[in-house]
C-alpha cells in the first residue's frame, strides 16, 4: 500500500499518515520544500538532509525549459541530476497557466505558451507534462490542471473544471515512469458545488492521491478554507490529500484538522531572501537596527545549524553586507522551523493533544 493511515485524532480530521515512494518513505503530515528549477534556492542536498526535509518539490514548466529534456534524460534523471535521493514531488506546469496568464493562450490540448526566458513558442498539455515527469522521474507526477485566479466568474470557473477534468484524465492515460504515482488535482474557485464536481470526477478516472489547487492565490484567508472544506469531504480517505501552495504554520494546522496530508511552499526561501526569519511567535526581520549587537541566536530554543552556531547580531551584518552566507544561513532557519512545526504536529496527533495545540497555535505564529 502505498499511504497508509495510521491514525485519526478523535477530536478533529487529523490523521497520521505514512506514504511510501520509489525514494522512500514519507511521515504525514508535511511540508514539502520548493526546489522548482531542480534546486532549493540556497540549500544543498545535506543541508536539505541537515533540516529533516523529506520531500522536494519541482517544476515541470521550468525544467522543460532549462535544462530541458534531453540533458535531463542524459543525467537519468532529476534526482541524480540533482544529487538528491529522496522523494521528488513534480508540479505540472498548472501552476504556470495561471502565473504566466499574460504568455500563454489555452486550447484543448493544452496551452501554447511564449517562454518567459526568449519568448519563443512552445504547448504544454497534459502529453507534454506528462512525459517530461516521466523523464525527470519524480515519485510523484501531478496531472495537467488549469489553476484559477481570485476573482473569478462562476461562467469561467464551469468551463475550467470541464477542461480540468479532460486533463485530468489524459494525464492520468499517459505513460509514467516506474513507480511513479500521480495524483490529481481539485480546481473550481470558491464555488463549493465545483469543487464537490471536481473532486467527484477525478476520484471516478481514479489517482494515487489528490491536491487541493487553486488557493493561496490572493484570496482572503476564509476562502482558502472554504475551497478545502468543499474538497476533502469527496476525496478517499484511505489516499494522500494534499493542499498546494501553502506553507503558513497557522494555516497548515487548520487544515490538518480538515483532514489535510501534506504542502509546499515557496515562503521559507523566498522571505529568507529578504532577511525575514520564521519563528513560533511570527515572523522578524532580521535585517532590523535593535539586533545590532545582539548575540542571542535567530530563534530561542531553535537547534538548527544556523541558531546553534550564530548570532542574530552576526547574520544581521552578513544580510546588510549582501553576503550569501546570510540569506544561506536564514534558509537553513526557516525551512529547519517549518519542518520542526510538522514533526511536532505530528506528536501532537499521536499524542491524542492535537486540538488543544491547534489552538495554541494560533496565539504564537
Amino acid at each position: 500500500m502505498a499511504f497508509e493511515v495510521i491514525y485519526t485524532d478523535t477530536r478533529t480530521k487529523a490523521r497520521l499518515g505514512r506514504l511510501t515512494t520509489t525514494h522512500g518513505v514519507v511521515e504525514t503530515p508535511m511540508f514539502m520544500v520548493v526546489g522548482t528549477q531542480g534546486t532549493v534556492k540556497g540549500l544543498e542536498p545535506r543541508d536539505l538532509l541537515e533540516t529533516r526535509s523529506q520531500v522536494v518539490l519541482g517544476n515541470t514548466y521550468h525544467l522543460m525549459l532549462r535544462p530541458g529534456r534531453e540533458i535531463i534524460a542524459a543525467a537519468g534523471g532529476l534526482h541524480r541530476f540533482m544529487g538528491w535521493d529522496g522523494p521528488i514531488l513534480t508540479d505540472s506546469g498548472g501552476f504556470q497557466v495561471f502565473s504566466l496568464a499574460k504568455l500563454r493562450k489555452i486550447t484543448d490540448k493544452g496551452c501554447v505558451f511564449n517562454s518567459h526566458i526568449d519568448g519563443h513558442e512552445f504547448t504544454l498539455g497534459p502529453a507534454e507534462s506528462m512525459e517530461m515527469q516521466r523523464v525527470i522521474g519524480s515519485d510523484i507526477a501531478m496531472v495537467f490542471d488549469e489553476c484559477l485566479p481570485f476573482p473569478c466568474p462562476e461562467d469561467r470557473a464551469i468551463k475550467s473544471v470541464e477542461q480540468t477534468l479532460k486533463w485530468a484524465k489524459a494525464s492520468k492515460d499517459a505513460p509514467h515512469a516506474q513507480g511513479q504515482q500521480v495524483f490529481g488535482i481539485v480546481q473550481g474557485g470558491v464555488y463549493d458545488q465545483l469543487r464537490r464536481k471536481c473532486a467527484e470526477g477525478l476520484v471516478d478516472i481514479g489517482f494515487d492521491g489528490y491536491a487541493v489547487g487553486g488557493v493561496s492565490v490572493g484570496e482572503p484567508e476564509n476562502f482558502m478554507y472554504q475551497a478545502v472544506d468543499a474538497s476533502v469531504p469527496y476525496l478517499p480517505e484511505d489516499k494522500p490529500r494534499y493542499v498546494m501552495g501553502l506553507g503558513v504554520m497557522h494555516q497548515m494546522a487548520e487544515c490538518v484538522a480538515r483532514g489535510v496530508d501534506m504542502f509546499d511552499c515557496v515562503i521559507p526561501t523566498r522571505v529568507a531572501r529578504h532577511g525575514t526569519a520564521i519563528t513560533r511567535r511570527g515572523n522578524v526581520a532580521i535585517k532590523a537596527a535593535k539586533w545590532a549587537f545582539d548575540q542571542g541566536p535567530v530563534e530561542e530554543g531553535c537547534s538548527c545549524y544556523c541558531c546553534r552556531n550564530f548570532s542574530r547580531s552576526y547574520v544581521r551584518h552578513l544580510l546588510n553586507a549582501g553576503e550569501i552566507l546570510g540569506m544561506r544561513l536564514l534558509t537553513i532557519h526557516n525551512v529547519w522551523r517549518l519542518n520542526e512545526f510538522m514533526a511536532e504536529m505530528r506528536t501532537a496527533i499521536a499524542g491524542g493533544y492535537f486540538a488543544d495545540w491547534k489552538e495554541q497555535i494560533k496565539e504564537t505564529t
